[in-house]
């Protein structure tokens, strides 16, 4: 029956239910992907210039009826938390724990069996009384033998319907372990991580071992903004729902557009410069829309459409020649100086002049005095000697 069942998997028809056999591709779900908003297997499709973006696509509709697809969900994320999740789970502490269940759960099962048997005997046995009965009518009473027939045949129905029963409900039972495999599956948790990040270990194999140990993955990408819901049916009969945040096209679909928005007004109160903040952000967890790390340019464009002024101490204005504070700003000592900015930068890398900013990244506050200015341009006149005089 096992051995039977599992040839059945093998087949690779996803719409029967059979997953089909571990492939080489990198869905690490392939075949046990389930659609949650209609309950169909779902698809592997591969995208991008070497086809190495995997996702899951529940496209019955379309092939069927030109609808468009249920849904696609884009595998990398998905796979990626659904191995942290088995990694957690065959820990060998949790192991531990899901063994010890197992045993309650195979005791329970005994238990069904042995009510399952006497039902099937209790079955059987009516259905063997019924025809004894109709066996022994003499054939004149055809009345009462065509009475005993319909009875025969009652009983002979309800002894199909409790063994289609039985064998619904054989299938529906979770996974039953030896002591060679609950030996087998304590030892693979003491390795288990080293084994599923070896360069040798090959995708159909991850395939396998998950496979091992859940029977089937519903995915949801329209329950929750942002996020793919997932509901993990393992062979132990147990389910566990978790929640992995996707790749959006836009801020406007991110899942924790408000909480992001809130963290960048406030480190930008603070003083924060955007490259800054991006690494704080980094820090903390958030991730961009696309899934990578934030940059600088990435808080600045944010800032921008979400109305945020830069962290400036003249917010969006232009720099003034002076502060308030009466020191100079660049384009002040500048115009002082009559040099251009990048002179004035020049100036304060080699020492020439003397300033301050508040952070990486705000204006430049230069101390400059008269003497400073008229000592200044007399450099710059001894430097612009004419050629002539030069020579």
């Amino acid at each position: 029956m096992a051995n039977q069942r599992h040839l059945a998997d093998n087949t690779n028809h996803p719409a029967a239910g059979h997953p089909g056999a571990p492939r080489k591709g990198l869905a690490l779900l392939q075949g046990i992907a389930v659609c949650g908003r209609c309950g169909r297997r779902m698809s592997v499709h591969y995208t991008g210039p070497n086809g190495d973006y995997p996702g899951y696509v529940c496209r019955t509709d379309r092939d069927q009826t030109g609808a468009p697809s249920c849904q696609v969900v884009r595998a990398l994320a998905v796979d990626a938390g659904v191995a942290q999740i088995l990694l957690e789970a065959l820990k060998p502490d949790q192991i531990a724990i899901a063994l010890a269940a197992l045993g309650q759960l195979d005791r329970e099962a005994k238990q069904l069996e042995r009510q399952w048997a006497l039902r099937r005997e209790r079955a059987r046995y009516e259905a063997e009384r019924a025809r004894r009965q109709y066996d022994t009518v003499e054939p004149e009473n055809r009345l009462v033998a065509r009475s005993l027939e319909r009875v025969w045949e009652e009983k002979l129905r309800v002894v199909e319907r409790i063994e289609q029963d039985y064998d619904l409900w054989c299938r529906e039972q979770p996974l039953v372990l030896g002591d060679d495999d609950r030996d087998a599956l304590r030892a693979l948790g003491q390795n288990l991580p080293q084994v599923w990040h070896a360069s040798s270990t090959k995708a159909a194999d991850r395939k396998r071992i998950l496979r091992f140990v859940m029977r089937e993955v519903i995915l949801d990408q329209t329950k929750l903004k942002g996020h793919v819901w997932l509901k993990i049916v393992w062979h132990t009969g147990a389910t566990s729902e978790h929640i992995v945040q996707r790749r959006v096209h836009t801020y406007n679909d991110y899942a924790d557009r408000d909480q992001l928005r809130q963290r960048i007004t406030q480190l930008n109160a603070a003083g924060t410069m955007d490259r800054e903040v991006a690494q704080v952000l980094n820090q903390e967890g958030f991730t961009a829309a696309c899934g990578c790390r934030f940059q600088g340019e990435t808080v600045w464009q944010l800032r921008t459409r979400w109305g945020i002024a830069p962290a400036k101490i003249n917010g969006i204005a232009a720099n003034p020649p002076r502060w308030s504070d009466e020191s100079f700003s660049v384009q002040g000592a500048a115009a002082a100086l009559r040099v251009t900015t990048q002179t004035v930068l020049t100036y304060l890398a080699d020492g020439l002049l003397t300033g301050r900013q508040l952070r990486k990244g705000q204006p430049w506050q230069i101390d400059l005095t008269d003497d400073q200015i008229r000592d200044l341009r007399a450099r710059l006149q001894r430097t612009r000697r004419p050629k002539k005089e030069a020579s």
